[in-house]
């Protein structure tokens, strides 16, 4: 079948690779209909490559139809249409009885100190075959692939795969009061549907990017918005709309490689050129963030406020302002999404017709797989108005 390898910093390729088979009862085979690139892809693309091998299947955002199941699958079968979380978990294991899907302790990578296994994402996470492909083999069947309905396009339900379920944990994690304000810094594809899901639950909401169409598609979808390259003070401006004291609450959906770190940004570039003997304990023990978003979002959030980190970050020695972090009794909350958890509240609104949360407005381009290293360029330079890119494999 064909595929997309990773081979190489910026060196992604659509390759023959052999095609999945069952490997255990509890496996199924999907044949894949669409598959998103992930900002989190765009990790692997270049800052955390030393985890990553040569012929690696990248892809987490996949859906498909179900072509073969295991014994122990009886939840979907041959013929299913169905979309597949990022996350590999087993439903019944202690974290998973808890909602916790993302630290499933059937599929933990203990030999990396990791949680749950993922699709295409690095030795770090399991090694596991990603979606970016005709083909995919799922894991924990059993439990994870959900089925949807016949009939609307793909991009309805696409997106239950990770963008919809880590947009709405953001903003559980935000607390954000009964009526109040939450900032979301980074209007990615997970800035937007953040925003949209805060703002379908009531709150106010202000979107912070730099990029002209990532402000406009949040303003067209009623975000107020705040140009960073207009302002000096980004944080400051938040708190002029916000009675001088800051948003109730601040969503961080940038990550590792924001803007305005140029300290940070030239060590990651450093690492990844090094052999990955020597790349990956530097990365796994002192690797740095560029962290300038995250410095901003603790300026902004309001005394006794929340900050949600759903934007990814690797280092482990990165410098935090506890200072100003304890004095302001900020409270903190992250972690990958449990995807499992949160689809019996999305489900209901990608299925409605009106489309509350605007998710066929988020999609900016669609390419065949063959294409799908123009698609991480463009994505990943910003470039053709890139917000997400959905790669088609049959």
């Amino acid at each position: 079948m064909k595929a997309l390898t990773w081979q190489g910093p910026r060196d992604v390729r659509v390759e023959d690779v052999p095609d999945p088979r069952l490997e255990a009862e509890t496996d199924a085979i999907i044949r894949v209909t669409s598959s998103a690139i992930c900002g989190s892809d765009l990790h692997l693309y270049e800052v955390l490559t030393p985890f990553l091998e040569p012929g690696d299947v990248l892809g987490h955002e996949p859906m498909g139809v179900v072509e073969e199941t295991g014994s122990a699958v009886a939840h979907i079968q041959p013929g299913d249409r169905v979309v597949v979380p990022f996350n590999i978990s087993c439903g019944h294991c202690w974290m998973c009885d808890r909602g916790l899907h993302a630290q499933c302790e059937t599929t933990q990578v203990r030999d990396q100190g990791s949680g749950a296994a993922l699709f295409g994402y690095t030795k770090l996470y399991g090694q596991v075959p990603g979606g970016q492909a005709e083909y995919l083999r799922v894991p924990q069947a059993q439990f994870g692939p959900i089925k949807v309905p016949e009939g609307p396009p793909d991009e309805r339900f696409l997106y239950l795969s990770d963008v919809l379920p880590t947009s709405w944990q953001a903003v559980e994690y935000a607390a954000i009061p009964q009526g109040g304000s939450v900032a979301v810094f980074g209007l990615g594809p997970i800035g937007q549907l953040t925003a949209r899901i805060a703002r379908h639950r009531g709150a106010r909401v202000i979107g912070v990017d730099r990029v002209p169409e990532r402000l406009n598609m949040a303003a067209r979808n009623g975000i107020e918005v705040v140009d960073g390259s207009e302002h000096d003070d980004v944080p400051g401006a938040l708190r002029d709309m916000t009675d001088g004291r800051g948003p109730d609450s601040v969503i961080d959906a940038v990550g590792m490689e924001a803007h305005g770190s140029p300290g940070a940004e030239l060590a990651q570039k450093i690492t990844t050129a090094l052999p990955d003997s020597l790349a990956e304990p530097m990365m796994a023990k002192a690797g740095v963030d560029r962290l300038s978003a995250l410095y901003q979002c603790i300026d902004a959030v309001r005394r006794g406020g929340t900050i949600s980190l759903s934007g990814v970050y690797g280092g482990m020695a990165d410098p935090m302002p506890m200072l100003t972090l304890f004095d302001k009794g900020v409270r903190l909350s992250m972690g990958q999404a449990h995807v499992k958890n949160w689809i019996d509240d999305l489900l209901p609104l990608v299925g409605d017709e009106s489309d509350p949360l605007g998710v066929q407005d988020l999609a900016t381009h669609h390419l065949p797989l063959r294409d799908a290293a123009h698609g991480y360029d463009i994505f990943q330079r910003k470039e053709q108005s890139a917000i997400k890119v959905l790669l088609e494999p049959h």
